[in-house]
């Protein structure tokens, strides 16, 4: 699925952006460096979130998870990215209500009948305040990935206990 596939270069920490679009061209082109997405992908990113927005917000952190059209990926994978200072980003399904994100989760979804299951993913990651406030504190990516790979097992223990 999805975390499988993460890697310490499609971790960008600390990143310097003012701007959501700024976000999605330095946390989503780590996706097309890496060759998980093509070069439309950053552009067709921005311009989705403008119609559809993907900002979160869980306790005091600020989550967004933008993602766009299969067409624009070549495999699937996730990059993703904390921020130096929040960026504004629209809360989801709202046209009007402004979170600060400090955290960026960027998808690429190949498959459309992945989709939903990859996001449920994420969002079942990113409820838990607490992993996201250790995320922020990593000292570096490989701890990051650490913690994001316990959190999924926890998470896969629980829904086969289910």
């Amino acid at each position: 699925m999805i975390w499988e596939e993460l890697k310490p270069t499609l971790i960008c920490r600390n990143v310097d952006a003012v701007s959501s679009d700024d976000v999605m061209e330095l946390v989503g082109g780590r996706l097309v460096a890496e060759g998980y997405a093509k070069q439309s992908y950053v552009k067709a990113l921005q311009t989705r979130e403008r119609s559809f927005s993907t900002g979160i917000g869980i306790g005091s952190i600020g989550v967004a998870i933008p993602h766009t059209d299969p067409q624009h990926v070549r495999r699937p994978g996730i990059a993703i990215g904390t921020l130096r200072r929040p960026v504004d980003f629209l809360q989801m399904g709202t046209v009007d209500v402004v979170v600060p994100v400090r955290i960026v989760f960027v998808m690429a979804v190949q498959n459309p009948n992945e989709h939903i299951g990859s996001l449920q993913r994420v969002i079942a990651l990113i409820q838990d305040e607490s992993l996201l406030k250790r995320l922020l504190l990593a000292d570096d990516k490989e701890e990051m990935i650490r913690l994001i790979r316990e959190k999924e097992e926890t998470i896969e223990r629980a829904a086969q206990a289910s």
